[in-house]
């Protein structure tokens, strides 16, 4: 499963950057996420940092701890993390940033679900509803750091 959501920002790249990129903040702006701490060293992104988000599913619960890692940190680009193991990860959440010729940056949100086999019941039976509440999320999300990098 793959969703995404596209929003204009009208600041500097390297303020969205700095925004998208640093998982301390998105407590501010995710209605899931509350926060977030890097792990094991890490302070900023960096392709292989790990760490950990502090979600509520659904706003609701139930409230856990889940392991990241950056997958993809390509400053002023693209910042994706993996969401579970390391190596196979049963998420993927990510930025891409484009300059706009006009000014401003596009920044897309993007998420995508295991393609493994074990989920596609899940899909069947619940995808519809949970990829509509990804897609408003994330249009949420960007929303909200819209609102910081253009005040």
């Amino acid at each position: 499963m793959h969703e995404e959501a596209t929003i204009t920002m009208n600041a500097d790249i390297d303020k969205v950057w700095d925004l998208v990129s640093d998982v301390t903040r998105i407590g501010e702006f995710s209605p899931e996420t509350f926060e977030a701490e890097w792990l094991g060293g890490a302070t900023g992104p960096a392709a292989g940092a790990r760490f950990r988000g502090h979600v509520r599913r659904n706003e609701i619960g139930p409230t856990y701890w889940t392991p990241c890692t950056v997958q993809v940190c390509d400053p002023q680009r693209e910042f994706t993390f993996g969401v579970g193991a390391a190596d196979n990860p049963l998420t993927r959440w990510g930025y891409r940033l484009e300059p706009r010729a006009g000014g401003g940056v596009e920044v897309t949100e993007t998420f995508d679900f295991t393609a493994a086999l074990w989920a596609r019941p899940y899909w069947i039976l619940f995808g519809a509803l949970r990829g509509r509440r990804v897609r408003n999320d994330m249009r949420r999300t960007l929303e909200r750091m819209k609102a910081v990098v253009e005040a």
